[in-house]
Formats: C-alpha cells, structure tokens, sequence
C-alpha cells in the first residue's frame, strides 16, 4: 500500500529513501513535535464511593437527554440513552416512555433489571420495550459499554435507508474508521429478544452501528463519549448525503480519505477518551441553558 501522497520521504544513513508516516497529515512534522502539539486530553471523574457515581451518571444521563431534546432528536416516544448502574451493574437507568427529552429530570429516570422490570425510579415508570430489548442485550453482550444511545434521528435513518456504511469523505468521519458497522436487517420494532441480540452480536466490539430502515445506535465507555458519537455520527450522514447529491448530480463520485491517513485521524479523535472530552462543550452548554435544573 503507497503512503500518503503529502508525506515527504526519509533519507536513511546509506543514502536510501523511504516513505515516512509518522505524521500523514502534517507534512515534515517530526513524532515529537506532533507529540507535543496535541496535548493531553483530561478524563472523566473517578468515584470510590458508588453511590455518589450513580447520582453523578444519573446527572449527566439528564443531561444526556436534555442535550437530545435540544437537537431534535427526539420523534414521538421513541429514542433512549442508558447507563450501566454501578452500584448493580447488570441493571441501568434509562429514560421512561413519554416523558419528553427536553423535560427529562434526574428523578424520572427509571431502573431496570436483567428481566426487563422496573425497579427503582421516578413516577412514570412505563419502559419502552425496545430500549429493553436493544439496550439489555448491548449492556450484556458488552462489559465495557457504560453508555447506549439511539434514537430516530433524521439525518441517520436517512442515511441507513441506504443499505450502506459510512465513506471516509471528511475529518470527522475518521472517527468512525472501521470502529462502525451495518446491521442489514430490518422486522419492524425490537420486541424480541433474538433481534436484540442479533443487533448486539452484529455491533461487536464497535461503537456505532447504522441500523437499516432504522436509525442510528452508538456505545461508549462513558455517556459523555456515546453521545458525542451519535451527534458526530448524525452529522456524517447529513454531511455524506449531501456530499454524495451534489457529486452525483455533476456525474462524478466524492472524494474519498486514503486509508492511511483515516487511520491516522482515528487515532487522534475516534478513542473514547477523544469523545468524552468532545462532549465536554454540549454538557457545560446544557447546564448554563438549564441551570442545572435536570440535576432534581
């Protein structure tokens, strides 16, 4: 495979030269100047007491929803966003059936077990099958994933009527490099088990995947990390469908980001770590619009 195009090559002491791909994107950059350049990113709180991390999650999974609403992701009832309790890992929180994102307070979260029951929660505590059915079976076949979220989005459910996964075409869908997947299967509501599992083996160890004739699902290690990844996720399909329109109607095809250095970008802004401290300016914005209201 041929290096990328804009990386000049290295000389060797012999007097040889070979292709250099330390640093794709910024030409004759050395690994410890782009070392340096990009800094650390912070990380999510830790807790030792975990009570105090489930009041804190719960928080943040308002918000969560609070940050849905305001995008319009919301599409009747449908849509939910779960976390892994920490104080009983195989149980989480997610939102009742009805309640409107934008409405969504920390006390009207509900619980739910293994089983589909509702716990421990607010008033209203109807739960959406299909958030069961998806959510219980990505939280189980998935150890590591704190966060699901989904909903009928536009632009996503758009794009997955499309029977396709995502082109390399921008920055921002290098996030999404080999770390997405199709499910190319569509029988109306999740309310069985077996296509909620099917979802979940099919999503695997990614965190995202295009749910045809559906809409978008994305998994993190943390909520702030799944709902960075659904909202950048969104606006790659807006972007590629009207990238993809405006190509075909002058007869030609979008240009496509060379294997390498998608990879590259991946690196740099596709790890959890990248989409918690992504997620970081659309949490601090919904606190300061809803002074903290959601936190009741």
């Amino acid at each position: 495979m041929s290096p990328p195009s804009a990386v000049p090559p290295n000389r060797t002491s012999n007097g040889d030269t070979k292709p250099s791909t330390v640093a794709p994107l910024e030409p004759g950059l050395s690994e410890s100047k782009a070392k340096v350049q990009m800094p650390k990113f912070p990380g999510p709180p830790t807790f030792t007491d975990k009570y105090a991390e489930r009041d804190y999650l719960k928080g943040r999974l308002a918000a969560a929803f609070r940050i849905f609403g305001k995008y319009g992701y919301d599409e009747g009832v449908a849509g939910h966003i779960t976390v892994r309790d920490p104080v009983q890992p195989d149980t989480f929180w997610v939102n009742p059936l009805g309640v409107a994102f934008s409405l969504i307070k920390k006390s009207d979260l509900i619980q739910v077990d293994h089983e589909g029951s509702v716990i421990d929660g607010g008033e209203v505590r109807l739960l959406n099958a299909a958030a069961f059915m998806i959510h219980g079976a990505v939280h189980g076949a998935r150890p590591d994933v704190v966060c699901a979220a989904h909903s009928h989005s536009i632009y996503g459910r758009a794009f997955c009527s499309l029977g396709r996964k995502l082109d390399m075409i921008t920055q921002d869908s290098c996030s999404f490099y080999n770390d997405h997947v199709l499910y190319e299967s569509f029988n109306g509501i999740v309310l069985a088990e077996k296509e909620g599992k099917d979802i979940a083996a099919c999503l695997g160890d990614k965190k995202a995947a295009l749910l045809q004739n559906h809409g978008l699902l994305t998994a993190g290690n943390t909520i702030e990390a799944a709902v960075f990844w659904f909202i950048s996720l969104e606006k790659c399909c807006q972007a590629q469908l009207a990238a993809d329109a405006a190509a075909g109607g002058r007869g030609h095809e979008t240009v496509k980001i060379h294997d390498d250095d998608a990879a590259f970008t991946y690196k740099a802004i596709g790890t959890p770590k990248a989409g918690w401290f992504s997620a970081k300016p659309l949490f601090d914005v919904i606190e300061k619009e809803c002074g903290g209201e959601y936190l009741q």
